[in-house]
């Protein structure tokens, strides 16, 4: 049996409850901020229904997860080299779902992972819309979660719903909320304390603001583009945003038991997903 990585790993699953929220934006926007600051960072697309990093990036891989879950491959020759020297593990649209993974598929993903340990500081997981099992268990299993909402009704509705599975079904306590696309410092300020307000009533969580992404026409201007804000504006107010948000997220305690391993995350996950 190959020796486990010994490596604490940031593992951060960047969720929200609804789409069209910027969940994969941010993804990538953080990533490339943390690239920068010398962190190897991993962008695994999570969103295995519809895969959008690499259109997001364009970016073409012939290869996906599901080579590596049906052995043709190792995780190594599926990642593709991204802005800033990211790389990015794509998932390819209509991925079968976790759960209906084989105990050889569970096994051969947890090492595809533990292989890659000791390579890797942080590995930014960005999920799919909504609440769906596959969501629940890559948020469940990340150590971070990083919840991004906007100022609509309906973003707010549907973070707090998810907050509150996540919390009354499956013990997640701490949740990091960041605010995107919005027009002031202060509408994000605002828009954490709607949020909050209703959390504090109901549920026993801890909130965390790490702060606002503006609304920027930079970042429509860099989708067109397929490229990153932070890669193709990097003097725009996003960036500068993106790259204060990296800041935060850089200076989260890392893991220091065994499960802050990068293994223990995919084992959690693959557990998460057969409960």
């Amino acid at each position: 049996m190959k020796l486990m990585a010994r490596h604490p790993v940031q593992v951060i699953a960047v969720t929200g409850g609804k789409g069209g929220v910027g969940k994969s934006n941010v993804s990538v926007n953080l990533a490339i901020a943390l690239a920068e600051m010398g962190r190897r960072v991993v962008v695994l697309d999570a969103d295995l229904g519809l895969a959008n990093i690499d259109i997001l990036l364009g970016i073409s891989s012939n290869k996906t997860i599901e080579n590596v879950l049906s052995g043709e491959c190792d995780l190594r020759e599926v990642m593709v080299r991204g802005p800033g020297g990211i790389r990015i593990v794509p998932a390819s649209s209509g991925t079968q779902k976790l759960s209906q993974l084989n105990s050889m598929e569970h096994a051969g993903l947890i090492q595809a992972f533990s292989d890659i340990g000791d390579d890797i500081d942080v590995l930014i997981v960005d999920t799919a819309a909504g609440i769906s099992d596959t969501v629940l268990s890559f948020v469940r299993a990340a150590q971070e979660v990083l919840m991004v909402v906007t100022d609509e009704p309906t973003s707010i509705t549907d973070a707090y719903a998810q907050i509150k599975l996540l919390n009354r079904d499956y013990g997640l306590f701490r949740f990091r909320i960041v605010a995107n696309m919005v027009k002031t410092p202060q509408e994000g300020n605002a828009l954490f304390q709607k949020l909050t307000k209703v959390t504090d009533r109901f549920l026993e969580v801890a909130m965390q603001y790490v702060g606002a992404i503006p609304a920027d026409d930079a970042v429509k201007r860099s989708v067109q583009r397929q490229k990153a804000v932070v890669d193709a504006y990097p003097r725009s107010k996003a960036a500068t945003a993106f790259r204060a948000l990296a800041k935060k997220v850089d200076a989260w305690p890392l893991p220091s038991s065994p499960r802050g391993h990068l293994e223990f995350f995919v084992d959690r996950l693959v557990q998460e997903a057969e409960a």
